[in-house]
């Protein structure tokens, strides 16, 4: 006990870094505990964050807050009002189209892998690819059933939908008018001293709205340049798989090695060992080099200083507790864990040992 109670004096003795715990664990406790029920004000609240880097340079303009904040919103909703009648229903008929092309697919996929016994006799036998063909139709049969009995005509599914379609823009349009009421409320509750706290929100919130904003500014170059090359070639599902590539970006390292297995897999079975499919994952390869290379450069004008070790590691813990907005948010928690343990205070000892 002596040992956790000098510990504790050790690194705890600062009352602000108290504070910074005590708030950290209540975040986190609200999140884990409550955060289904509170997805609709998180998401409101991530979308009011990402619009507020559009509000800023009307304000700086000169255009009043309330006139940006309807400006915005309004093109906000006719964004929103677009995606849902151009992309969504193309996108689950698209879905639907796959599913019930799936068994032609590994049907004529069949075809290569009984050539295997031919040509590889030592490596591969008869009865492996036949065991392989029938688990591969299994699976295929029962992922086919799983996502067809998915329907958003279900009704928890439109309660839902209509839960985020009512709430959530009202939401945003609150969270972003109402922004300087709501930060002053909170800080009521706050200590007048918190000078630790506020520098690690100002570097935290710094690399957060860059990540934010330039991932979700990625996100939809990648996915409308993704886009028009697959509709020029005329790669079937392309709005589904350029949604995918699209979205692939939010995982680091991960996301684009996973989403060209799909891509390259459709285009195979659509042209074969053509100069139409080779042209096409040679342009596949090229956004995907022009998008690290390129993009990523100009939208992140501030790098995050992250180990790629550190990163994966956050997306899995993360992703594993809040799924897909853990996910998103895994490089900005982890900055934020690399600010506070860069604002920590080291004992003066500790500091001596350091400089030794």
């Amino acid at each position: 006990m002596k040992i956790v109670a000098n510990w504790f004096r050790r690194y705890f003795s600062d009352p602000q870094i108290i504070l910074l715990a005590i708030l950290l664990l209540i975040l986190f406790a609200v999140v884990i505990t409550m955060g289904r029920m509170l997805m609709p004000v998180l998401a409101s609240i991530v979308i009011a964050y990402l619009l507020e880097g559009l509000v800023g340079p009307l304000e700086r303009r000169g255009l009043p807050r309330t006139a940006s904040v309807l400006v915005v919103y309004v093109a906000f909703l006719v964004f929103v009002a677009l995606v849902l009648v151009g992309v969504v229903p193309s996108v689950s008929r698209q879905v639907t189209e796959l599913v019930q092309q799936l068994p032609s697919m590994i049907s004529a996929s069949t075809t290569a892998f009984l050539d295997l016994p031919e040509h590889y006799p030592d490596l591969v036998t008869e009865a492996q690819v036949a065991e392989l063909i029938g688990a591969i139709r299994a699976e295929t049969v029962m992922f086919g059933q799983r996502v067809l009995s998915w329907s958003l005509a279900s009704v928890v599914g439109v309660i839902t939908i209509l839960v985020y379609l009512i709430l959530m823009p009202l939401l945003v349009f609150f969270f972003m008018k109402d922004k300087e009421l709501i930060v002053r409320w909170f800080h009521r509750f706050l200590p007048t001293h918190r000078t630790i706290v506020n520098d690690i929100w100002k570097d935290v919130d710094r690399q957060i709205s860059n990540y934010v904003r330039g991932k979700a500014w990625e996100i939809l170059i990648v996915w409308l340049v993704t886009y028009a090359t697959f509709l020029g070639f005329g790669l079937k599902y392309a709005m589904l798989l350029s949604l995918l590539v699209g979205f692939s970006v939010i995982i680091p390292y991960i996301g684009a090695a996973v989403v060209t297995v799909p891509v390259l897999l459709v285009a195979w079975f659509q042209w074969g060992w053509t100069p139409t499919f080779i042209w096409l994952a040679v342009a596949y390869l090229i956004i995907q080099a022009l998008d690290g290379n390129v993009l990523v450069p100009l939208l992140f004008s501030e790098v995050v200083n992250l180990h790629p070790v550190a990163i994966i590691v956050a997306i899995l813990v993360f992703g594993g507790i809040w799924g897909f907005w853990g996910v998103f948010f895994a490089i900005p928690l982890a900055t934020l864990v690399q600010a506070i343990l860069a604002a920590w205070p080291i004992p003066p000892e500790e500091q001596d040992e350091a400089l030794v």
